[in-house]
């Protein structure tokens, strides 16, 4: 279900950062086109074990990394080439981008806690609200402004966003992969039992 959600979400946030010119919408478009790729990945792993969730949740971390990239690059072309987006359009699309993010955020709270690769199904989740909320107080500015420096603004707050939530989630299934005192031991070499040379 959530990755149904994210998918639709996905393309209708790309037809109206297309169509309003907004690097906001792009870049929340991005972040759902990554989550929807997250979930996928989440589910193959369902039931598998530590190692391979934690796997998963590394890649997943990646993901958010480049979606970061790929909204520097165009934040970066935006403030070379600046113009005002389509108020209204960025509006009702980050509305009901909101509401999606909310129900999903619903739906995947019980089992935030599960393990390594559902905290960070749950990080995603919690970052799209905030994205939501962040993309609808854009279109508010620009609409009052007539400008589309707060549009760039709210993405680049959205691009700091993203590289936080890849450093938690690529730290945390770094631990889980390598637990601490395990991280630098040889793969062959035993391991001595306490009070013995």
């Amino acid at each position: 279900m959530v990755l149904v959600i994210n998918a639709a979400t996905f393309l209708m946030m790309v037809t109206a950062a297309a169509s309003s010119g907004s690097s906001s919408l792009l870049s929340g478009a991005l972040d759902n086109l990554g989550d929807a790729l997250t979930y996928a990945l989440s589910l193959a792993v369902i039931g598998a074990a530590s190692a391979a969730k934690a796997r998963v949740a590394l890649f997943k971390g990646l993901l958010i990394f480049g979606a970061a990239l790929a909204v520097a690059v165009q934040i970066g072309w935006r403030i070379s080439h600046i113009d005002t987006p389509v108020a209204e359009t960025m509006g009702v699309a980050a509305l009901l981008n909101l509401g999606a993010n909310l129900l999903c955020l619903r739906l995947l709270y019980p089992y935030r806690n599960d393990d390594v690769n559902m905290s960070s199904v749950w990080e995603c989740s919690r970052n799209d609200v905030a994205e939501g909320i962040a993309v609808i107080g854009a279109a508010l500015a620009v609409w009052v402004f007539s400008s589309g420096w707060p549009d760039v603004v709210i993405a680049m707050a959205l691009l700091v966003l993203f590289l936080r939530s890849a450093s938690r989630v690529l730290r945390s299934a770094w631990r889980e992969l390598y637990p601490a005192g395990q991280r630098f031991m040889p793969a062959d070499q035993p391991v001595k039992a306490p009070g013995r040379p």
